[in-house]
């Protein structure tokens, strides 16, 4: 095992070769040993490796990198996940930029049942903390193992981080630098807080500075991870719409909360929402319809005839009438054509995909289906 994983690492640390050609690398030669050990003539048949990168692959200090990694990560207990391992992250494999290779200090479970990430500017206003705070807190109730995963950066991601523990909720970091550091340190107590119930998270070797091109690289790995990613607060510009723009990319679902159009800080959110590209939430509640995760339901004292009967919904009628004839219509049309708020207009929509009468599509869009 030792052994393997000196090869694992050594894959990772080989100059030009990054997560796609290494995955190339993979797929041709069977195992990362196989990428050391072949002849020259093996190599070069490979898509995208030349000579450069070949004279990179048999450089002697490589392996020997590994081998001083390898022996940091059993020293402080770090945890390797390799591509091909059957514990690898499934919603991070999927990827196809995905880490070949990274460490995890913590105690959580990275295939948990629910997963989002959190994001959003690092000049958090007391409006976008509170928020964070509500939506987590308010999650907390129906999903008490719902993993939140953001970048331990200032502003929205530390609020998110500490709103879970503060909820009991299990919650990573993904870092940019290596597992020997915390940055910024003073957030080092509420990682060191997250090792109990979550951990820290990187695909960078020991001795990685936080290094500006780094907190981008991690960025997919924030959106890889979960179900989908939400957007708090951005200004028009910022780490937290790359992320949003990646998990897009990996067809994950993206939301955010709308702003005032002359606040900076919901410029970004109010972009995504007119472009298509996030819906729009308000609360917990819009969030969960909008995923289409399923709550318990909580007994009541009513008869059972009581429960049975339900008043006619007149709102139901008027979202079946306006989809009719049109191919298709996203959520926040809807809400605006129909003014109704978009967590009234969730619950609904879960209703009539129920019973049948409407289909949910990608990216927040509905249509109605035809009578049997």
């Amino acid at each position: 095992m030792t052994d393997k994983q000196i090869y694992q690492i050594g894959l990772t640390m080989i100059n030009g070769v990054g997560d796609i050609l290494a995955r190339h690398l993979l797929e041709a030669l069977g195992d990362a040993e196989a990428v050391f050990t072949e002849k020259r003539q093996s190599l070069e048949k490979v898509p995208g490796i030349g000579p450069s990168v070949i004279a990179e692959i048999k450089r002697a200090d490589t392996l020997l990198r590994a081998e001083k990694e390898l022996a940091f990560t059993q020293k402080n207990g770090i945890s390797i996940y390799f591509l091909n391992d059957t514990d690898y992250p499934e919603r991070l494999r999927e990827c196809p930029d995905a880490p070949v290779l990274f460490y995890f200090k913590g105690n959580t479970d990275l295939n948990a049942t629910h997963i989002i990430s959190v994001v959003g500017t690092r000049r958090a206003s007391a409006y976008g903390r509170e928020l964070t705070e509500s939506l987590l807190r308010d999650l907390s109730v129906d999903f008490p193992d719902l993993l939140i995963v953001s970048g331990l950066a200032y502003g929205i991601d530390i609020c998110a981080h500490r709103s879970a523990l503060k909820n009991q909720l299990p919650t990573v970091g993904v870092l940019a630098h290596g597992l020997d550091r915390i940055y910024p340190p003073m957030h080092r107590s509420t990682a060191v807080e997250m090792l109990e119930r979550g951990g820290l998270l990187t695909d960078f070797p020991g001795g990685t500075n936080p290094d500006r091109q780094n907190f981008i690289r991690r960025n997919r790995i924030v959106a890889g991870l979960a179900d989908t990613t939400i957007v708090v607060e951005s200004a028009e510009k910022g780490g937290s719409l790359i992320t949003a723009d990646i998990a897009f990319s990996y067809s994950r679902d993206v939301y955010t909360f709308p702003g005032r159009v002359t606040d900076m800080n919901s410029r970004g959110c109010n972009n995504l929402i007119r472009q298509n590209k996030g819906g729009l939430i308000t609360c917990a509640g819009d969030l969960i319809a909008a995923m289409r995760w399923s709550v318990a339901q909580k007994t009541t004292a009513l008869p059972v005839q009581a429960q049975l009967l339900f008043p006619e919904n007149t709102e139901s009628e008027r979202i079946l009438s306006f989809l009719e004839g049109r191919k298709e219509s996203h959520i926040n049309e809807l809400s605006v054509a129909l003014n109704l708020p978009v967590h009234q207009l969730s619950s609904i929509l879960f209703e009539l995909e129920l019973d049948g009468k409407i289909k949910a599509m990608p990216g927040s869009t509905y249509k109605r289906t035809k009578p049997l």
